[in-house]
């Protein structure tokens, strides 16, 4: 992040940036996969940060050979579990302070590889959805993250050049993607208290 660099526009990803889920999101995954009997280990679960639920699952799927497995149907099954851990959901008060600040003062999105339904829900649950002018999703492009798509399309929806633009992410892939995009980059890993 560049100290004289003046953004024009503000992206960020939601879970693990804007919002504290992704503990809630590893509790989801432990139950379903464990039902199905699948194995996905923690440290691989946050390594793949960003990455939409249903390309986890046809990832895993195939590495264990496992063609029983719907991913659509296994992803709904996931959403479904993480929705009943809603109550515990809280801010990233470092994140959430930054868009505060810069709320109706610059342009500001949503770039996120989860579900609509999702990301919508949380942003609810936040009391923050209404601070966004474009919320953009793994719905919304083809390339997921590490690809720069969904940033890319978060700044076309904001009418705000990709270089003028800075996004927040919590993730290497996330940090790829808004690298790639061209934007300034800011890895809120170094400033909130530990990993998400």
């Amino acid at each position: 992040m560049t100290a004289t660099f003046s953004p024009q526009a503000l992206i960020f990803d939601c879970d693990g940036t804007l919002a504290d889920t992704m503990p809630q999101h590893w509790r989801a995954w432990q139950e379903v996969t464990a039902r199905h009997g699948i194995h996905f280990p923690e440290d691989r679960f946050y390594s793949l940060g960003g990455v939409p639920t249903r390309d986890i699952v046809r990832m895993l799927a195939t590495e264990q050979a496992r063609p029983d497995i719907d991913p659509l149907a296994f992803a709904k099954e996931k959403e479904e579990a993480y929705f009943q851990l809603f109550e515990h959901i809280g801010p990233v008060e470092e994140v959430v302070a930054i868009a505060r600040e810069h709320r109706g003062k610059l342009p500001m999105a949503v770039a996120s590889g989860g579900s609509r339904h999702a990301i919508t829900k949380v942003l609810t649950h936040l009391r923050i959805v209404d601070w966004f002018g474009a919320i953009v999703t793994h719905e919304d492009v083809v390339n997921q993250k590490p690809a720069p798509d969904i940033f890319l399309e978060a700044a076309r929806r904001l009418g705000v050049e990709p270089r003028s633009c800075r996004g927040y992410e919590d993730t290497d892939l996330g940090m790829t993607s808004i690298r790639s995009a061209g934007m300034d980059a800011v890895d809120i890993r170094h400033f909130t208290r530990g990993p998400r």
